[in-house]
């Protein structure tokens, strides 16, 4: 299609932003889920990230014409943030646009920009993102699991939560935790590039986020100092609750605090906010961790793949 036209971008303007949500959402209601996931979505705000670029795919047509580009066809992310690991990407085709190769183009570009040194997610697995990987030489190298459980009021199949001896849990409070908060999270995620990097930015972005709630970010300290946290976060619409982050610092990993807090985070879940389902995000190499939480009653739901260029 040799009228198509990509444009590559440091940082989008209101107008491309909100057609870029459009999109996004638009292939969500078709595919089950967003191709482009929460830390992307946050990125589509004004302010520039370094490290942090967006390629728009135009397709000829009149309606939704973006001044004179044509129609928003596609829309592809490049994070280059990670100082170690290769650019990660994530690129989506508006279901109305689908079938014409604007997909291939789409990751063609995404090469070609980073210098086929590439990492690229596809959320959900599904069978038409598999093929494209495979038409644009990449391995799978990454499973992302997402697991549910049901919950209940009486909270069947969970052991009440038991701290470890001299720790005690209290609730987020902003303006006051952020800093220590950071500290923590990156100690505890060192070796996980994509959690422990985040910034100040990136916290209060959430923060400004309409499901943010500090009553469900728990904090445990030990003699004033924070030393483990579990992050949940409500899907409204879904009617969801999501284990959204737990971490604990390395000198305290191994005693349980992990095991309480998720807990402490389900209870809340379930009896203060009334949810019937949890959910959460776990590689599937990480076997303690997917042990831990099959042992708390969660169950595969579907996965999310993530594929590189051949090493």
């Amino acid at each position: 299609m040799s009228d198509r036209r990509i444009e590559e971008l440091t940082e989008l303007t209101a107008a491309d932003a909100a057609a870029v949500t459009d999109l996004i959402q638009a292939a969500a209601a078709a595919d089950g889920q967003p191709a482009i996931s929460e830390q992307g979505r946050l990125r589509l705000r004004p302010g520039s990230r370094e490290g942090v670029r967006h390629v728009l795919l135009f397709a000829p047509g009149a309606a939704g014409d973006a001044g004179g580009r044509g129609e928003l066809a596609g829309y592809g992310q490049i994070d280059g943030t990670d100082p170690v690991e290769a650019p990660a990407a994530e690129f989506v085709v508006h279901p109305g646009h689908r079938l014409r190769g604007h997909g291939r183009a789409l990751g063609r570009e995404l090469l070609a920009a980073t210098g086929k040194r590439l990492r690229v997610w596809a959320h959900g697995g599904h069978p038409a993102a598999r093929h494209l990987a495979v038409r644009l030489g990449l391995e799978l190298f990454r499973e992302l699991r997402q697991l549910r459980r049901p919950l209940d009021a009486g909270l069947t199949g969970l052991s009440e939560p038991r701290l470890p001896e001299g720790v005690t849990v209290r609730t987020f409070v902003p303006g006051q935790d952020e800093q220590a908060w950071l500290a923590l999270n990156a100690a505890a995620f060192a070796h996980h590039p994509e959690q422990g990097s985040m910034t100040l930015r990136d916290l209060l972005d959430r923060e400004g986020e309409p499901w943010f709630d500090p009553a469900g970010f728990f904090l445990a300290e030990r003699g004033g100092a924070l030393v483990g946290f579990h992050w949940t976060k409500v899907h409204q619409p879904q009617g969801l609750g999501e284990v959204y982050v737990v971490g604990v610092a390395p000198a305290e990993q191994g005693g349980g605090l992990g095991g309480a807090l998720t807990a402490i985070g389900l209870r809340h879940l379930a009896r203060d906010r009334g949810l019937r389902t949890a959910m959460l995000y776990v590689d599937a190499d990480n076997v303690p961790a997917v042990t831990v939480y099959e042992r708390l009653g969660f169950t595969t739901h579907e996965t999310d793949l993530m594929y590189r260029t051949e090493t």
